[in-house]
């Protein structure tokens, strides 16, 4: 088993870091480019595990596709491949293995695909006879992950009656569908969005060259480290204010703990300014990815909180409401979920664990939200690798920082 001691002792934090490119941009950019087939290569795709199976996959003559724990790329995937002519298969990690895609599949099946289950029902992997799409309409839960409903709307254009979907109920993640809109209408196509309603006409993308913007989420470890730290600044290269990322809001709630964010040419400087609320409430709905960065901070600055709107965490890498009321008693701190999709700190403690050892679940944001504990106490963070998944360089720019312990 592989795992990092950390023990962060900075002096005056003073840093520049060079974000890696959004997974989130970077995945809809390469199934976009594709659908327009498109000789132009994508300007700073991300290189992170996400990113690299679908570059994979899209350039293979294989027809069967291993993305190993990349959900983004399963979801995307599987609704590419289903309206390109041929009998595909695609698998993954144990892990990908038992993460519901079922909602997915019918919608495919119903639009006329022809999409079926290898192993288990429900579950990749899936063997997926690619043809031509009729489309239609179809009704979704507005609750359910974002990727779903950005798969389907990116091969909408090439569905021979175009495609409605109906989105019922509370929509959770909606800046990520607004971001698949935003990015297709960049490549040609129009879309509507009024009323819960996404409609989309047959149509082509159009070849564009696209370049692809710095990660705010990979940006929320830095606004922790500085938030934990209380003092210093860092600038965080290729971050726009106008950004097509829903967690891009990581900026405006960083100044309830502490930080300070201000805009630049070349992307934005955080400075420490020691303001911090006195407790925490806010509905992550639309930005679910910072919430462990959240729950960290505000743990490690003893600042009660309740989170809400977090019901898709329990079908991300892991369930990771219940991993970080695991892993923070470790450090020390009890937290409970009041709710379904709820998490909360009322600033109980319990002892500290002889050996703070975080368990990282196969989880890329378990690794990252946690290492800033170190800034506070040794810790040691197990399966350090799984950043490749989102921040490959992640390590190698928290070295600036640490101390070996």
């Amino acid at each position: 088993m592989t795992s990092k001691d950390l023990n962060i002792k900075p002096t005056a934090i003073n840093l520049r870091i060079k974000l890696p490119a959004s997974k989130s941009i970077s995945n809809r950019a390469l199934i976009l480019n594709a659908l327009a087939y498109s000789s132009f290569d994508i300007q700073n795709l991300s290189d992170c595990d996400d990113t690299r199976v679908t570059v994979e996959a899209l350039d293979s003559n294989n027809t069967t596709f291993d993305i190993g724990a990349a959900g983004t790329a399963m979801r995307f995937l599987t609704a590419f491949l289903s309206k390109t002519v041929g009998e595909w298969v695609i698998t993954g990690s144990e892990r990908m293995k038992k993460r519901p895609i079922k909602l997915l599949v019918d919608a495919l099946n119903s639009l006329g695909a022809r999409v079926e289950y290898v192993e288990n029902e429900g579950f990749p992997p899936l063997r997926i006879f690619g043809s031509a799409l009729m489309g239609g309409e179809i009704s979704l839960d507005g609750g359910v992950s974002s990727q779903y409903i950005s798969a389907l709307m990116m091969i909408g254009p090439y569905m021979q009656n175009g495609l409605k979907i109906k989105l019922e109920g509370n929509i959770i993640s909606l800046p990520y569908i607004q971001m698949t809109m935003s990015m297709m209408k960049e490549f040609g196509v129009k879309v509507a969005f009024e009323n819960n309603e996404i409609e989309i006409e047959p149509q082509t993308y159009k070849p564009i060259q696209y370049k692809v913007e710095s990660d705010w989420s990979a940006a929320s470890y830095w606004y922790e480290i500085l938030s934990i730290a209380g003092k210093g600044q860092i600038f965080l290269e290729g971050l726009n204010q106008n950004s097509y990322q829903g967690d891009s809001k990581v900026a405006e709630l960083f100044e309830k703990l502490g930080v300070k964010t201000e805009y630049q040419v070349e992307g934005v400087l955080l400075t420490s300014t020691g303001n911090y609320t006195s407790n925490f409430e806010y509905d992550f709905v639309n930005q679910p990815d910072l919430t462990q960065t959240f729950a960290v901070t505000c743990c490690l600055k003893g600042i009660p909180f309740v989170f809400s709107g977090l019901q898709s965490l329990k079908i991300k890498e892991t369930d990771r409401i219940a991993a970080l009321i695991n892993e923070l008693k470790k450090p020390g701190f009890v937290l409970i979920e009041p709710a379904e999709g709820q998490l909360a700190w009322y600033g109980e403690k319990c002892e500290k664990a002889p050996e703070i050892s975080i368990s990282t679940y196969e989880d890329h944001r378990m690794a990252m939200a946690f290492a800033p504990v170190a800034l506070e106490m040794p810790i040691i963070i197990e399966h350090p690798e799984v950043v490749s998944k989102s921040y490959p360089n992640f390590w190698n720019d928290l070295d600036q920082l640490t101390v070996d312990s």
